[in-house]
């Protein structure tokens, strides 16, 4: 049985077999996470992510870890928030089940989330909280052993704490 731990940090220094990254469309960096782990990665990320052809919204790509301590990156598109109208929680749910069903598939033993489409996508950090505490109980495998809720800030960790609970 897996088990699923939140934590306050910065999910570039996890040593993890995966970090999802809360990216664009374009796979190419951006702000936030997702600018972060680019950094961090160095620029053979960018060239990798490059050949990938972008995603949608809801979807997950993965590629090498380059310089970080995680072996992979799962590339998940969240929504932005429309208000709640426009599939956005689908959609946010699609983004934790498509980086589980890799994280399957390649034999990934521990993951580590951010708080997906929460950050300038606007999605609302208690309601994101709910789609992934409850998308992420629904849909464990024997893989990952070890699913990790990295939070930047304790006000969100102790949103997903308390879904838990």
């Amino acid at each position: 049985m897996a088990s699923i731990e939140v934590i306050k940090g910065d999910i570039t220094g996890l040593a993890v077999d995966a970090i999802v990254n809360a990216a664009n469309s374009s796979l190419l960096g951006g702000g936030g996470v997702d600018g972060a782990i680019h950094r961090k990665a160095g620029p053979d990320l960018v060239h990798e992510c490059r050949l990938l052809g972008g995603a949608k919204t809801g979807e997950v790509k993965m590629t090498k870890g380059y310089r970080l301590p995680a072996r992979f990156i799962l590339h998940a598109v969240g929504p932005v928030w429309q208000g709640g109208g426009a599939n956005e929680a689908e959609l946010l749910a699609s983004c934790y089940r498509k980086a589980l069903a890799l994280a399957v598939r390649h034999e990934i033993k521990s993951v580590a989330f951010p708080a997906i489409s929460t950050g300038i996508y606007g999605y609302p950090k208690g309601e994101a909280a709910d789609v992934a505490v409850t998308t992420v109980k629904a849909h464990l495998a024997p893989l990952p052993q070890l699913v990790i809720f990295c939070c930047f800030d304790e006000e969100t960790a102790a949103l997903y704490r308390a879904r838990l609970a």
